[in-house]
């Protein structure tokens, strides 16, 4: 992990302490509400394409630093370059997401580690890169989905909304399902190590799928399989900061998995509590979120109400300034400005 001792507001965070004004960026934000993403996502021809060309992947993490000035940028890629470099074949169609082949099983998978670090080249490249060109006082991110929300893709085929190939193979076949998601946990560890070695200051596990689980698969599905990546990436990474976002999960989901993990912070999505997850970890972790995406389309008033009560809340816990989930295509470029400065103005 390289310059990790930059002077960033997102880092000290990271180590527990308090900052003021919080930092703040926003998932997804360098995405389609940015004209200047269109225009690029139209030259690449296509959104893959952007992930694995250095150069575009680049240009498309500086964009919203360029414009809005976020304290952190995270690396532009995507979260099923783990099953690509694993052998499953991943396309984005435009107005469907992305598409996988069939799951040929988890013996099919390709164990070979040389052959990841080919496939995902590119996308440490890219970081390598970013390293270079961001300001000493921005940090810089990287991420990797959670091995049960990978698993819930490679199994589906596409994104679901309940999950069920997924749930319906670890119920039927508790055994191989969980040697899927070990060997997804291998991976996704690999993958951020990499990440890290080429300059990322952090990195974020994005369980997207957590919610809706019932408690035991929770802790089977969710907790185990993210304290295996986390204890992997930390025995060649010791110092390594991590950031988990187990999205949906109830008050007592969340309380477990950082309660087991070993992340430095928890981000919490937009139907938690602020207030709760400032009691619940203060002294244990940093906590990160959680404006509604739709608050910030709304704008005006009630952005600004929103943002108040969660800068309220944890006014004395470590903190950075999130959405509860990705920023949406449709949000106005004045909104996210009026957001930063509200941020920045608190006192």
């Amino acid at each position: 992990m390289k310059n990790a001792q930059r002077n960033s507001s997102f880092l000290a965070v990271l180590d527990r302490k308090p900052v003021h004004p919080a930092p703040i960026w926003l998932m997804r934000q360098a995405g389609r509400y940015l004209p200047e993403y269109q225009a690029t996502r139209k030259r690449a021809g296509s959104f893959w394409t952007m992930c694995m060309t250095p150069e575009l992947a680049v240009e498309v993490t500086l964009q919203p630093i360029r414009r809005f000035d976020f304290d952190a940028a995270i690396l532009f890629s995507d979260i099923l370059v783990v099953p690509y470099a694993l052998g499953q074949g991943v396309r984005f169609e435009d107005g469907h997401g992305p598409v996988l082949d069939a799951f040929g099983g988890v013996n099919k998978l390709i164990e070979d580690r040389g052959v990841w670090q080919e496939k995902l080249a590119p996308v440490y490249a890219a970081m390598r890169q970013m390293r270079g060109a961001l300001a000493y006082n921005k940090a810089l991110i990287g991420f990797a989905g959670a091995p049960w929300t990978l698993a819930a893709y490679m199994l589906e085929g596409k994104g679901s909304p309940d999950q069920r190939a997924a749930k319906l193979n670890a119920y039927r076949d508790p055994e191989g399902f969980a040697k899927l998601l070990n060997a997804l946990a291998d991976a996704v560890a690999w993958h951020l190590v990499r990440q890290l070695e080429a300059g990322a200051d952090a990195v974020q596990i994005f369980d997207s799928w957590a919610g809706g689980l019932p408690a035991q698969e929770f802790a089977d599905w969710v907790i185990a399989p993210n304290a295996r990546v986390i204890a992997q990436v930390r025995k060649e990474i010791p110092n390594a900061k991590i950031i988990g976002f187990p999205r949906a999960a109830t008050q007592t989901g969340y309380e477990a998995y950082v309660a087991n993990t070993g992340v430095n912070a928890v981000s919490i999505d937009t139907a938690g509590s602020m207030v709760w997850a400032a009691a619940a970890f203060s002294g244990k972790v940093a906590v990160q979120g959680n404006l509604d995406p739709i608050a910030l389309i709304a704008g005006g008033d009630a952005l600004d109400r929103a943002v108040d009560r969660i800068l309220d809340a944890t006014r004395e816990v470590p903190f950075i300034f999130n959405l509860g989930h990705g920023i949406l295509p449709e949000t106005p470029l004045e909104h996210v400005a009026r957001l930063i400065a509200r941020v920045r103005s608190a006192t």
